[in-house]
């Protein structure tokens, strides 16, 4: 029997779903099967299990639909695959004739509802070859235990791009990222009240109401035919313009200090130790990693060696004794004592290079930016004057252009704005003519660059009592909105409903006649409500961070954050950069 999937929320929930609604589905005892699979279903499945659950599973072979196969026809296929043109296109060629079919039978799960012109394709095609055909309503990645992504980010340049051809690629991603986020929905097996923030653009408001329809329809027509009444869960829809310090801001706290600061692709750390080139994957089977990736990284640098210190007192203890009885129980621990010694290396490793950037530049940024953005020092006193905290910054060669253009823009966030003159100035004296647009395009995301915003800047609330490190006293705006989600403090002109608002969130003992009246609604929050949230064009490690620290506070609520995509500073002002290019020149999106 295969080690059961780790027991880590979103996850484990969405591989027990494909577990009952595939794989359950066409198993027969004693059969084996291939298993195919696209782009999208690979990172799905990649996600939440390993190759050994899908062997416990019967699936001998695990193929890429794109790829040319031979021919395996004495066996049946499983293919699980988006309803896209493409991946059809690829199945119907597995079956374009009964002589040349590439294997016995298929049975076909979509992670999502299939458009009626591709099923009437399959249908007319090879109807015969089939043995089932379903749509499974899992259309979105669980990246980590509380953390979701819909793997579109391509969706920032058409939902902020100023270009007005591409109204038509825009409204086409807002229909498929509402319904990818009714599956996250449907997966946790909520009808949450949808609400979203309201200015300063309208691509949160479209979305929340795209995604109520589809949710009101979802549960007209689910699986046990029956009417779902709204959950006691909250789904917020935010664009990603809420809060652009936190993109921009070096974090110090393990995951994000180590995704801005190293080149960590897909989640794969490159390292070197005794000469050797070795990887880790960064990922929750690891639990060191699961303990210490939100902690600051002055703490992580005093954890580490003290767990190495102590397996390696725990293995002294053992070696002392020589009598057989001790060696055998040291053989027995000797792969575990490896295997935890090896994830302490790895992140000893991934702590001391990011220390190795830190040290030289990043440590005399972080002050600066840190006054910049909360307006006070560490002292608490107000900055009085913006510009003396960032030409430092700026007349400091070791600094390269991306650093100084995330000070420029804190600069700019701090003051809600500026001149176009003065901000000509600081452009010509960094002397980044060509990356100008990495400032200037954030306008396009609604944040105040050129003129100077006249409404206020939102408050914000007061921490100064919590305890912080001194290079680490922003807080991401997101825990303040979760909190007060949580606590029903959300301004309802700020952040209204697309729908009845659930009787648990809205403070009243108003319940809807489908829901049983309960004693109290405290006893709901006990019973598990979610706070679901889902930010319009990426979410940083940082926010990741806050989901946990606020379901940790308030545990009777679950925060489940997600996004088209998760940010690195780098690549979003990348992408900033490239919003006013015509899309040609913009990588294009997703096969529909």
């Amino acid at each position: 029997m295969a080690p059961p999937v780790t027991e880590r929320g979103l996850k484990s929930v969405v591989w027990q779903k494909i577990k009952a609604t595939v794989f359950d589905d066409c198993k027969k005892e004693g059969e084996w099967k291939i298993m195919l699979l696209d782009e999208f279903t690979t990172k799905l499945l990649a996600s939440c299990c390993k190759m050994t659950d899908l062997l416990a599973e019967g699936i001998t072979v695990v193929e890429n639909i794109y790829r040319n196969r031979e021919p395996v026809r004495q066996m049946k296929a499983l293919y699980f695959i988006s309803p896209t043109s493409k991946s059809v296109e690829c199945f119907l060629r597995d079956f374009a004739s009964k002589s040349e079919n590439k294997y016995k039978a298929a049975y076909i799960y979509f992670t999502d509802f299939c458009p009626d012109s591709l099923f009437n394709k399959i249908k007319t095609s090879c109807s015969k070859s089939i043995r089932r055909c379903k749509e499974i309503n899992i259309s979105f990645i669980p990246l980590e235990s509380q953390v979701y992504t819909l793997d579109v980010p391509d969706a920032f340049y058409y939902c902020y791009s100023p270009d007005p051809s591409n109204a038509n690629g825009k409204d086409a991603v807002m229909e498929a990222m509402a319904e990818q986020i009714v599956t996250v929905c449907a997966t946790l097996d909520e009808n949450p009240g949808v609400r979203y923030k309201s200015k300063p653009l309208d691509n949160a408001s479209k979305l929340a109401q795209l995604v109520e329809k589809k949710l009101e329809n979802y549960y007209k027509i689910d699986e046990k035919s029956l009417i779902k009444g709204k959950t006691h869960s909250q789904l917020i829809i935010i664009d990603r313009g809420f809060d652009p310090v936190s993109t921009v801001l070096h974090e110090l706290t393990f995951q994000a200090m180590a995704y801005d600061l190293l080149p960590i692709e897909n989640d794969t750390y490159k390292y070197k130790t005794d000469g050797k080139e070795k990887e880790a994957v960064l990922e929750e089977d690891d639990d060191l990693w699961v303990r210490i990736r939100h902690r600051h990284i002055a703490v992580v640098l005093e954890e580490i060696p003290k767990l190495m210190k102590e397996i390696s007192s725990t293995k002294k203890a053992t070696e002392g004794k020589t009598s057989l009885s001790a060696l055998a129980q040291l053989m027995k621990k000797m792969p575990h004592f490896r295997k935890q010694i090896t994830k302490q290396v790895v992140h000893l490793n991934l702590a001391e290079d990011c220390m190795s950037k830190f040290k030289p530049n990043i440590e005399k940024l972080c002050k600066s930016e840190q006054d910049l953005a909360l307006g006070t020092d560490a002292e608490g006193q107000k900055v009085k004057d913006s510009m003396r905290v960032l030409l430092p910054v700026l007349l400091n060669k070791n600094h390269d252009n991306y650093d100084k253009i995330r000070a420029i823009l804190l600069y700019i966030f701090s003051i809600n704005g500026t001149t176009e003159e003065n901000l000509d100035r600081l452009i010509q004296n960094v002397k980044i003519e060509n990356e100008s647009d990495m400032i200037r395009n954030w306008s396009y995301l609604g944040v105040p660059i050129v003129p100077p915003s006249q409404q206020g800047k939102p408050l914000r609330k007061d921490r100064s009592t919590e305890e912080t490190f001194q290079l680490s006293r922003w807080t991401p705006f997101i825990k303040d909105i979760l909190e007060d989600a949580i606590d029903n403090r959300l301004d309802s002109k700020e952040w209204p409903y697309c729908s009845q608002c659930p009787a648990v969130w809205n403070g009243s003992g108003a319940v809807s006649a489908r829901q049983k009246p309960r004693a109290n609604y405290l006893e709901d929050r006990k019973n598990g409500s979610k706070l679901i949230v889902f930010v319009i064009g990426g979410i940083t490690y940082s926010e990741m961070r806050c989901a946990y620290e606020v379901s940790q506070a308030h545990k009777s609520c679950e925060v489940i954050i997600g996004s088209t995509h998760i940010l690195t500073p780098r690549k979003l002002l990348d992408d900033i950069k490239m919003l006013n290019k015509p899309k040609d020149k913009v990588s294009l999106i997703k096969d529909e």
